[in-house]
């Protein structure tokens, strides 16, 4: 499917994870039990890693499905109560080896036997027991392998999947587009593509098998097509599409300096959400009129140690300096789900259900070290410009509370140490992201100073549809009535209130949502900076009188495929 537009034509980079570095430190007597919990999370891990694959192969519907599914159904089999489990379990136990070293272990002594047997359907075993040992210890570090520091510069890569941590290491223009085996249009990984601007197609269950080192194709991220060994003729109508494409894109940028205004002269104001400081440059030469959602995960990423309130704030000055004056609102750690920190592991582990778990304000007042840091940092960072604080994950009225305590009680601890910052504080509000702080969102309205709508989550957890998963990722769909009330009457409230809001999910980039929102009395959009020009040429030929009508008939209806059809229709007459 495709995640993220854009045309690319080049070489495959296939992203090879064979070679990872163990650690032979041994573990202490008294860690021997959460050694080997954290092995079967592993295996669990694993395990759910090949049943995504196998699924997504036979929903791809390829001649070579059916193999595949064979052959991930034997390795999901060699990772149940297996010789190589049992055995690096043992390992933990008797030689207090930490799990990675002894499934390092057990697969050496396995491939050893096997290698002096002269016997090709033996040799092929051995060698899928290597295959499963890596992805387990692949699962168990945790942490991206540098073999995708390899990739050449404008390489396309070819994985079976990009986690949010892989796209934080790579440098500006290492890649020119990316195809995995794993993932969905929702996904984080998706949002991260779209915020960079680097095409990719996710999902395409057989492209491991089917592309080798060097290969040319061509990658449509916008249709979700993937073209192995093109032709001239492919290559030509591709080079047009893409040049055509770009010349959509150009024509745009003439829109940069023009007012983010709707045609009967209603400001809008259109910010940017930040997930990497390198797209501060593209949010503001697209017009960015602030920074909406400043996500600090990337301050976190791809680090074995927690950075302090020193390190942090040198990050976020330099940001807020940047926007020269603009506003930035920046977002309190929300590691957790497909976001999780490598510093904080051995704190969180992964759990049942990432997304329901230890994350967000829950993780941050379970450490409130970790939320004093940041608080500390943002707080000095608000002396360089127009700052906000926005918390994740927000459920209850006491957790913004509690964490209103630790702000003030951190700004006082400032002011004592000598640290200059202002006089009044920045403003403390709350991602509504999450039904049940939707729904009592009055009642949150006492402890906040705003509220940014985080509709990713927010369609997630009102429709329990795992965005991420393969399998029903389909069904992620953020016109669904109950979606729609509970965004309507967010907003419906903040204005009667007279409390900021705003809307910082992927809706808020789609230029076919903009009509409800301006429809639903929303002023404040934020969005990945490479969809704020075509957001800006959707909102300036509304009207708002017009839109409110559409979105009162809209919210009349009870069927999602009605509600897309009154949608597309209003979006092609007006």
């Amino acid at each position: 499917m495709g995640a993220s537009g854009g045309i690319v034509i080049g070489r495959a980079f296939v992203l090879d994870r064979q070679y990872i570095q163990v650690s032979r430190k041994p573990i202490a007597e008294d860690a021997v039990q959460a050694e080997s919990k954290r092995l079967h999370d592993g295996v669990a891990q694993s395990i759910d890693q090949l049943k995504r694959l196998k699924s997504q192969s036979a929903n791809a519907g390829s001649a070579a499905s059916e193999e595949l599914g064979f052959l991930l159904d034997a390795y999901v089999h060699m990772l149940t109560e297996s010789r190589l489990v049992r055995g690096a379990e043992e390992l933990i136990v008797s030689r207090k080896l930490n799990a990675v070293h002894a499934v390092s272990e057990v697969i050496d002594v396995i491939a050893n036997q096997f290698s002096g047997i002269d016997d090709r359907y033996i040799a092929a075993r051995a060698s899928d027991i290597r295959e499963v040992g890596l992805r387990l210890m692949r699962c168990l570090i945790g942490e991206t392998d540098r073999a995708a520091d390899m990739a050449p510069t404008g390489a396309i890569l070819i994985a079976e999947d990009v986690s949010p941590a892989d796209m934080a290491r790579f440098e500006p223009g290492q890649l020119t587009a990316f195809v995995t085996a794993l993932g969905g249009a929702e996904g984080h990984t998706a949002i991260m593509a779209r915020s960079l601007g680097i095409p990719a197609v996710l999902g395409a269950a057989d492209i491991i098998r089917g592309v080798s080192g060097g290969d040319q194709i061509i990658v449509d991220g916008g249709r979700g097509e993937v073209i192995l060994a093109p032709t001239d003729a492919d290559i030509a109508h591709y080079t047009q599409r893409r040049e055509d494409w770009l010349a959509a894109r150009n024509k745009l940028a003439s829109l940069r300096d023009v007012p983010s205004a709707t045609r009967d002269g209603v400001d809008i104001d259109l910010h940017a959400n930040i997930e990497l400081p390198i797209e501060l440059s593209a949010a503001l030469e697209n017009g960015a009129t602030g920074i909406g959602l400043l996500r600090s995960e990337f301050m976190f990423m791809n680090k074995d140690y927690l950075p302090d309130e020193d390190e942090q704030y040198a990050e976020l000055a330099d940001i807020v300096k940047r926007m020269d004056g603009k506003p930035v609102t920046i977002r309190t750690l929300d590691i957790g789900g497909e976001k999780l920190a490598v510093a904080l592991q051995a704190d969180m582990g992964t759990g049942p259900n990432p997304a329901l778990g230890l994350r967000g304000v829950r993780l941050s007042l379970r450490k409130p070290e970790l939320l004093e840091a940041q608080f500390g940092a943002i707080l000095r960072a608000s002396l360089h410009g127009k700052v906000r604080v926005l918390i994740p994950m927000v459920v209850s009225v006491h957790e913004m509370t509690r964490a209103r305590h630790i702000y003030e009680a951190v700004a006082r601890r400032l002011r004592k140490q000598g640290h200059a910052i202002p006089d009044d504080l920045p403003p403390l509000g709350a991602m509504i992201e999450i039904p049940a702080a939707a729904i009592a969102v009055d009642t949150l309205a006492r402890e906040c100073d705003f509220f940014a709508i985080g509709t990713n989550d927010l369609t997630q957890y009102t429709l329990a549809i795992d965005r991420t998963d393969d399998q029903v990722a389909g069904l992620f769909d953020p016109l669904h009535p109950s979606v729609l009330r509970l965004i309507r009457d967010v907003i419906k409230l903040s204005n009667e209130r007279g409390i900021p809001v705003s809307v910082c999910g992927e809706m808020a980039g789609d230029p076919r949502y903009i009509p409800l929102f301006i429809g639903f009395g929303l002023r404040n959009l934020s969005m990945s900076p490479v969809n704020l020009l075509l957001v800006k040429q959707r909102l300036r030929r509304l009207d708002t009188r017009n839109s409110k009508h559409q979105a009162d008939r809209v919210m009349e209806q009870w069927d999602q495929a009605r509600i897309a059809m009154m949608l597309d229709d209003f979006n092609d007459l007006a």
